[in-house]
């Protein structure tokens, strides 16, 4: 193996079988063995999304995570289908605010011609004129699709009046504008300054030996350059701001309702009390919405809330879809919802119900090569650390009731609070003050 492919040390983490091995052009590999399975996920992590794109080209990010499908210097998009499909292979992508993942799931037998494919995929994009013309097409009508969508198009809504002036509100998708303007140099430039080693991590998990996955890496991807000068500097956490917003649409039979407050980022020592209020709030079946809105009164079908954390900031938001006649009630039994968790200690046995249900997901969520592959790449890039289950469970039995009444009082203040509300309103009209909780 030439000098450049030969990988700096291993470091490992012994509780969950990790190594992480830093490749000499700066690539960060990292595996889980996981002996008793057959298969393997790999996945290259590009660690920028659509919040750090400049306004001008927003959507680049998403839009790049379609273009590499579109064909190599030595596969077309048809060869690339059969081929994966031929190994029993299952080749996804995704742009997220912070990520772009390009990913491959196959049987252990099939690690070779994967990551062959996998890395052909990711570093040897053509971007032909024809195939940006083409894809600029499909984009822009997967737009209208989704603001054809009333839940989608609330929260998009939502968002970008959340963190005005920030690329965390822009759309992942861009606009018809932003996408409209791509041109192949464009779509060169960007794709060159942000797929470099330094900016990227080769996460796999599954039946490997980490060694021999490291050095097939290290063949495919050591003729990737060295990041050189400096990184660029991630800028200042985005302001938010507790606007009310009332979108009339007429064509709507529902009322979608979208409302949110500020929450910690995502390493925050907060994160599994945000994790177990939201969920008593309104992350299930037995959460205090979804049983006080739909089941004790039936005034909506779906009723939830969620926890939105990025590396800097976050947000928790509640949605809604009802009939104009109840947006009101709904809206008031909402707020009366945070007021009572501000106000209240929650009962230990619903705590302990929050608490069995977050950390049956967190098990269950780990139990495949799949989600293991994306966890260690994210705890990477969010915690430079790896949690063991173990670990997690403890954290998560040692939030207390008194954590969770505190951390209400902090998120849910009146002043904080942003509104949106989308559909066939009529006469429905809602104010500050009415937001009290």
């Amino acid at each position: 193996m030439s000098a450049i492919c030969t990988p700096a040390a291993a470091t490992e983490s012994p509780s969950r079988n990790i190594r992480r091995t830093v490749l000499p052009n700066g690539l960060l590999v990292l595996t889980e063995s996981i002996p008793h399975v057959r298969s393997v996920c790999m996945g290259v992590w590009i660690a920028s999304g659509s919040r750090d794109e400049p306004l001008e080209l927003n959507g680049i990010s998403h839009f790049v995570e379609h273009m590499v499908f579109k064909g190599t210097t030595t596969r077309n998009a048809q060869q690339f289908a059969r081929e994966v499909d031929s190994i029993g292979g299952n080749l996804d992508a995704f742009t997220s605010k912070e990520n772009i993942c390009f990913n491959i799931k196959v049987l252990d037998e099939n690690v070779a011609p994967a990551l062959e494919l996998l890395s052909d995929l990711v570093l040897h994009p053509t971007f032909t004129p024809e195939d940006i013309s083409r894809e600029q097409g499909v984009i822009l009508e997967e737009i209208k699709m989704d603001e054809d969508s009333p839940d989608y198009l609330v929260h998009e809504t939502f968002t970008q009046k959340f963190w005005k002036g920030n690329g965390l509100g822009r759309p992942t998708l861009g606009t018809v504008k932003s996408v409209s303007s791509f041109t192949q140099p464009t779509v060169f430039d960007f794709y060159n300054s942000r797929f470099t080693p330094r900016n990227m991590v080769f996460s796999a998990a599954g039946h490997l030996d980490h060694d021999r996955f490291v050095a097939q890496v290290a063949a495919c991807f050591s003729r990737l350059a060295a990041s050189t000068g400096t990184p660029p500097a991630k800028p200042p956490a985005p302001a938010t701001f507790a606007e009310i917003t009332l979108k009339r649409k007429k064509s709507l039979e529902q009322v979608q309702l979208c409302l949110g407050v500020p929450a910690p980022p995502i390493d925050s020592s907060d994160r599994y009390a945000i994790y177990l209020l939201n969920s008593m709030l309104g992350g299930g079946m037995s959460s205090r919405l979804f049983q006080t809105i739909r089941e004790d009164r039936g005034l909506a079908y779906s009723i939830y809330a969620e926890t939105s954390p990025f590396r800097d900031t976050g947000a928790l938001s509640i949605y809604a879809g009802t009939s104009a006649a109840k947006i009101a009630e709904v809206l008031r039994l909402t707020l009366a919802e945070l007021r009572r968790l501000k106000e209240d200690t929650v009962p230990e046995a619903e705590l302990k119900r929050a608490k069995d249900q977050l950390k049956s997901n967190i098990v269950l969520g780990l139990e495949s090569s799949s989600s293991r592959m994306s966890n260690l790449a994210r705890q990477e890039m969010y915690f430079k650390r790896f949690f063991s289950v173990d670990e997690i469970v403890s954290a998560v039995e040692a939030v207390t009731a008194a954590d969770i009444l505190s951390l209400a009082r902090q998120l849910f203040r009146p002043e904080a609070i942003a509104l949106t509300v989308l559909g066939n309103l009529g006469p429905f009209t809602v104010s500050r003050e009415s937001l009290a909780c």
